[in-house]
Order: structure tokens, then C-alpha cells, then sequence
């Protein structure tokens, strides 16, 4: 059996945008050329770059929600150049090197793709912002610094009053400021991408796969009301791609959670002082991000689950807890603003692995995928997409070796329960851990 997302309706990026009109559903029987499955970030650029090299051919787009709705659609917000930080702890400097060349050539790609079909998605060139509250914080600022220099990229120290001026709050010491990363709304700009996908994709939303197998070489594909027919097959299904019987036991399902507040007034505005659209990702890596959007929202994200049954795994009960836990953060940031609401707390479910490693390439006879985005989905799901449509075409490149090269097989998990209680421990004394950079 093939468990679906189960995402809540309570993404605030999704539910701040306009509505659609829906995509078809899969219905009745179709053969075509190529699959894709998943519409997020990987799966837009795996369709879009099929339909590049092969105009003529079909190609089928799938996804079990609408598009923006799953996990591409709930983060928050940064399109990241940098290596992450595990990975800047990398002790080759060249493959450091690697992984940052294909963030910026995905970067770039959407900064084309953004511009020319002129998606509103708030994006915008700000660079981020990583910041320590105390001394734990301050220390890991210290080995960032390090390893900045090591990888010899630019960076500003902003210090605890110049980042207030920033933040309208007084309550981080300092801050490491970089300036390569963008910003953008999540779900606007996946359905922007899917808005804009050449003529010869069929998409396909609120479309489910039940079943996968093989039959007289072909794949096939069973949903609720159709099936599809296919020799060549990409998974852009993240976590997903477990429940179609690759990389079990790899993958581990991991879910954030983020609140925000509605759009500041005037007067709230002036209450606090800060500026518009920045985005701030914590020192210690369990601690807070936190962003003003360009609309003027106050967002909070943090506290990680795992989640073996995705969206199942989380009680309305949990939610709350989580969303009184992140009023608190709120209020110790900004007290002068204790009237403002939140109006919307959600999850989002993505796949990371023990060893840190991402998966990309062939799986079986005819099906590949790129799975395994350790948290940075923007940047690597877009240009793992793209160059995994181009190694199915056949089409070489210095960043297809480039994205060979740093990838690899996740490395097994021991069974359970021993997962789910290694896994929940280790949540556990992290936020322990963290507790003063919350």
C-alpha cells in the first residue's frame, strides 16, 4: 500500500494566494513518453527540461495535491547558495566548491524563469542573515566564520545594534550576514513554474499513484480513476519515493512547523521598527528562522518531528501545542506586538538522510529520481530536476559530472522502533540543547 501526503489546509503561503482553476485528474487510460511525479521543485524542473530536449514528445506531470500545496509550497522561503551547513564541514574543498556551483546555476535558473514569465513571487535579492541570541549561538557563528573563510566567500559581522535596525528587535547578539541567498514566496512561485511549463505537458493534480509496476516493459501507474503507461519514469517524490519501493530504509520523514502573523498595519509597523523582507536562519541549527515577508507578515519556524506516518503522524492536539510554542518565541522577540495574531500554523514533510547524502540517478530499468534534499529544496530540487532530465536524455554537461560526483546512496536505518526512538531522542536533546537560541 502507497501512503499519500497528508498535508493540513492551513499553509499560510498557499492560502494567501488567489485561487485557481485546477489541473484535470487523471482519468481513464494514457500511454506517453515520460512521467514525472511530483510537482515541486524537482519535478517542474525534470518536466520542463524534458519538454526542452524533446518538444514533440508527451510528457505527463502528476501530483497527488495541487500544485504549491506539498512540501515545495510550506518552506520558508530562502533560495540558498551556500553548501548547508553539514555540508560546509565537508573536508574536500572542491567538493564544497561543486555544491555551490550548482546552487547559484539553480539560482540563476530561476531568476530566469521568474523574469520571464514574470512570476509574482516576491523574489528578491537580499542575501540572509545568520544569527546567535547568546553564547551557544555565538559559538557556532564562530565556526561559520571559519568555514566562510575556508571556502573563501564574502560575508559582513553585524553586530547586536546594527541588526536590530534590521529586525525591530533587540533580541539576537550578532549576525553573520551573506549576501548570495534570495527570497521568495514558496507557493507562488512553485504554481507560478507550473503556470508556465512549455506546450507539450500534460499536468495532472489531485491525481494520486496507488500502484507502481512493470508490465511488457513499460511502467505502470494506477491511480484512483486512470492509469498511465510509460517506459520512462522520474520520481520527484522526495520522501515519497519509499513508498514506491526504492530507497527504503533511507529516508527519514521529517517535519517543520511554521506560524505567521497577518499583514502588520501602519501603526504596527512603526510599533516595530524594523525593516521589510529579510530572512534569518538560526546559528545553531535547532534553533528559530524568522522572516519579514515583502507583505509585511511576521513568520516563526521551528521544532522538528518525525513523522513515520507524514501528516498523519501530527494530532490537532500537537499543532496547538506547537503553535503556542512558537506565540512564545514570537512574544520574546516582539512583546510590543502581543495584539498581532497568527492566522495560520503548518507543517511541512521532507526527506533527509544519516550520512548527509542526497540521492540522484537511475533506480531501476527506466526510472530514476532525485531524492534526498537534507531541508534545501528550492535550489537543489531545481537543478537536480533539471540535470536529472538531462542525464534521461542523454545529454552530458560539466554539472551533470559535477552533481554525480557529490551524491551517493543515503545510508541504511536501523529498524524499528529503534529508529523512531533513536530519531525522536536525538529531536529531543537538540532542543534541550538549544533551548537558549529558541
Amino acid at each position: 500500500m502507497i501512503h499519500l501526503p497528508n498535508d493540513d489546509n492551513t499553509c499560510g503561503w498557499y492560502q494567501a494566494l488567489p485561487p485557481t482553476p485546477m489541473k484535470p485528474q487523471l482519468i481513464g487510460e494514457v500511454s506517453t513518453d515520460y512521467v514525472v511525479l511530483g510537482a515541486g521543485f524537482a519535478g517542474l524542473a525534470m518536466a520542463r527540461r524534458l519538454a526542452e530536449h524533446s518538444p514533440y514528445a508527451r510528457i505527463l506531470l502528476i501530483d497527488a495535491q495541487r500544485i504549491g500545496q506539498g512540501a515545495s509550497g510550506r518552506n520558508s522561503g530562502f533560495v540558498i547558495d551556500l553548501p548547508h551547513k553539514f555540508a560546509l564541514e565537508h573536508p574536500n574543498p572542491e567538493h564544497k566548491q561543486k555544491l555551490l556551483s550548482l546552487n547559484r546555476s539553480a539560482i540563476s535558473q530561476l531568476s530566469k524563469l521568474v523574469k520571464q514569465y514574470s512570476i509574482d513571487c516576491q523574489w528578491s535579492a537580499v542575501g540572509k542573515y545568520q544569527g546567535a541570541v547568546g553564547s551557544r549561538g555565538e559559538a557556532y557563528l564562530d565556526h561559520f566564520e571559519h568555514l566562510m573563510k575556508d571556502l573563501g566567500e564574502p560575508f559582513e559581522h553585524v553586530d547586536g545594534a546594527e541588526l536590530a535596525k534590521v529586525l525591530g528587535t533587540n533580541y539576537y547578539s550578532r549576525a553573520i550576514y551573506t549576501p548570495g541567498g534570495y527570497l521568495m514566496q514558496p507557493a507562488a512561485l512553485v504554481r507560478g513554474l507550473g503556470e508556465s511549463l512549455p506546450e507539450n505537458i500534460e499536468v495532472f493534480e489531485n491525481s494520486p499513484i496507488r500502484r507502481l509496476y512493470k508490465e511488457n516493459g513499460h511502467w505502470v501507474l494506477q491511480g484512483d480513476h486512470g492509469v498511465v503507461k510509460t517506459p520512462e519514469l522520474l520520481l520527484g517524490t522526495s520522501i515519497f519515493t519509499r513508498e514506491f519501493g526504492y530507497l527504503k530504509n533511507r529516508l527519514l520523514p521529517v517535519m517543520t512547523f511554521a506560524s505567521w502573523t497577518r499583514p502588520l498595519t501602519d501603526e504596527e509597523m512603526q510599533r516595530y521598527g524594523g525593516q521589510l523582507n529579510w530572512g534569518l536562519t538560526p546559528a545553531d541549527h535547532a534553533g528559530t528562522t524568522l522572516r519579514m515577508t515583502a507583505d509585511r507578515r511576521i513568520l516563526i519556524r521551528n521544532t522538528y518531528k518525525h513523522v513515520p506516518k507524514y501528516g498523519a503522524s501530527v494530532s490537532d492536539r500537537v499543532k496547538q501545542q506547537i503553535q503556542n510554542d512558537h506565540r512564545q518565541v514570537f512574544l520574546a522577540r516582539y512583546p510590543e506586538l502581543e495584539d498581532v495574531p497568527f492566522t495560520h500554523t503548518w507543517g511541512g514533510v521532507y526527506a533527509i538522510s544519516r550520512n548527509f547524502t542526497n540521492f540522484f540517478g537511475q533506480l531501476d530499468d527506466g526510472v530514476y529520481a532525485s531524492a534526498c534534499d537534507n531541508g534545501v529544496g528550492a535550489a537543489w530540487g531545481t537543478i537536480s530536476g533539471t540535470l536529472l532530465a538531462d542525464l534521461v536524455a542523454g545529454e552530458s554537461s560539466s554539472a551533470l559530472k559535477d552533481i554525480q560526483q557529490v551524491t551517493g546512496m543515503p545510508s541504511l536505518n536501523p529498524p524499528e522502533p529503534f529508529l523512531g526512538m533513536g530519531v525522536k531522542s536525538r529531536i529531543q536533546l537538540a532542543k534541550w540543547q538549544s533551548r537558549s537560541e529558541l
